[in-house]
């Protein structure tokens, strides 16, 4: 059976809206858009390149994944991350999205908790979500996730859509590797500790 990651970058107050760029995503009047970009170091960018080059698959929201979807075909396909991303089976969770134009895509139909057991039965490969917030909260509603790889940046940004929001069923969890960068990002590993 195939595993379930999450790979996001959140902030020290658990934000991880718009990470990239100022206009991501300003849902709620998120103002502060753009806050990974200068904490990007040697160490963050191989971290994530062996992250998304080790994938056997992508499962996306709707918005992370047309978000990649308008660029990532269009990147360097020199670099192993990016022919990697683009060869890899993706899976979008979407009620609106029907026809998705990204090479190897799949539109995940509406039982979420079958579809991701499916897709981790047919593999034993390791299926990675990036971003992906509405989502995620989903996969941890159903306690679908593996295993979280959590780049936490050193700011707190005092607001914004949070990778754990209130209400979440509380889950044990075992820190299996942590790694600080020369920038201050803590890249940390958990896996799902297994109760009994």
């Amino acid at each position: 059976m195939g595993t379930l990651a999450v790979v996001n970058f959140v902030s020290l107050d658990g934000v991880m809206q718009s990470v990239l760029s100022a206009d991501e995503d300003r849902d709620g009047g998120f103002d502060q858009g753009g806050w990974v970009l200068p904490y990007v170091d040697d160490a963050v960018e191989g971290f994530m390149s062996e992250a998304t080059a080790g994938a056997g698959a992508l499962l996306l929201g709707r918005r992370t994944y047309e978000i990649f979807a308008a660029t990532w075909p269009y990147a360097d396909m020199s670099d192993p991350a990016v022919a990697a991303m683009n060869a890899m089976p993706k899976y979008v969770a979407s009620r609106t999205l029907k026809n998705p134009g990204w090479a190897n895509s799949t539109v995940l139909g509406a039982d979420l908790a079958a579809e991701v057991g499916r897709i981790k039965d047919a593999s034993e490969a390791e299926t990675v979500v990036l971003g992906s917030g509405e989502l995620l909260g989903s996969l941890i509603e159903h306690d679908l996730v593996d295993e979280y790889r959590l780049l936490v940046f050193p700011l707190i940004l005092g607001g914004g859509k949070r990778l754990f929001a209130d209400g979440k069923i509380p889950r044990r969890l075992t820190l299996t590797a942590t790694q600080p960068t020369p920038s201050g990002v803590l890249i940390n590993t958990y896996r799902r500790r297994m109760e009994g």
